[in-house]
């Protein structure tokens, strides 16, 4: 029965963010039951072309890309596919009215990746935009159920929380990016010897764009609004931690935030948030 391929297909795409990120997982779950599947179906397709440029090291990426390209306009416009990740992502799409152009957009991102190794300032905002801004528009249509009018007013807000996690992620991730793959995302910083003040500069970046996106949080429909304080909180947190690093130990580990310390997190933004706090 179809039926089953469906809850099969779902259940994959939430087994990958479970085994690839807790703090999305704990976001996730911390959402109202009725829109986990289709945020959970986002990441699962999100991740699946990230681990194509990012980890399919040996093969040909352009052409895996292109092909995950291909197969996942056919799932969309075809409404199926073998391939349960994109069947469970081209349900939400045409459930919640995802805008192509966004998907396109995250694509052509994901493509950057395989032959850009330095960005400058135009580069570097195309690539926010199509690694991270639109994903978080792709589960905003999730949270507004398709209401074009709730989706305008809260864009500009969902588009600095994506903004700010993907440059919290950069910060993270500094060595690997650069040691292991050779890229620099930050535009005119020197990463062999990253100094206080590019790290500052970097850092007040994402501060504005943190500052920006909590008031739009406290404007989404409830039932999305504590899973994306959720998020936000770990995030925060990570750079706060990130923010108390020197600029060398940046470069030579990843900075993590512990399990119990997440849970913790976990438990704050839900006393937060039932205290109307959010």
């Amino acid at each position: 029965m179809k039926v089953l391929y469906d809850q099969v297909s779902a259940k994959i795409s939430k087994c990958i963010t479970r085994k690839y990120s807790t703090s999305f997982s704990l976001g996730i779950y911390m959402l109202e039951k009725q829109i986990h599947a289709p945020i959970y179906s986002i990441y699962g397709f999100v991740r699946l072309a990230d681990e194509i440029v990012d980890s399919f090291h040996g093969y040909d990426k352009k052409n895996l890309l292109n092909k995950f390209r291909k197969d996942t306009e056919d799932a969309i416009s075809e409404k199926i596919s073998t391939n349960p990740v994109l069947h469970a992502f081209q349900a939400t799409v045409n459930d919640f009215g995802i805008k192509g152009e966004l998907i396109h957009t995250f694509l052509d991102s994901m493509e950057m990746d395989l032959t850009r190794k330095d960005y400058d300032q135009v580069s570097f905002e195309k690539y926010i935009l199509g690694s991270a801004e639109v994903v978080g528009l792709m589960c905003l249509q999730v949270f507004v159920n398709g209401n074009d009018n709730e989706y305008e007013r809260l864009k500009p807000a969902a588009k600095k929380l994506g903004a700010a996690f993907q440059k919290v992620n950069f910060l993270r991730d500094l060595r690997a990016d650069f040691s292991d793959l050779g890229r620099s995302y930050f535009p005119q910083v020197n990463l062999r010897q990253l100094s206080v003040e590019d790290k500052l500069k970097i850092e007040n970046s994402i501060q504005e764009d943190f500052d920006l996106a909590l008031e739009g949080i406290k404007k989404l429909p409830r039932c999305a609004r504590l899973g994306v304080y959720t998020a936000y909180v770990y995030y925060y947190q990570l750079f706060r931690k990130i923010k108390h690093t020197p600029p060398t130990l940046i470069m030579q580990r990843r900075i993590r935030i512990s399990n119990p310390r997440k849970l913790y997190l976990l438990f704050k933004s839900y006393i937060t948030f039932n205290f109307r706090l959010v």
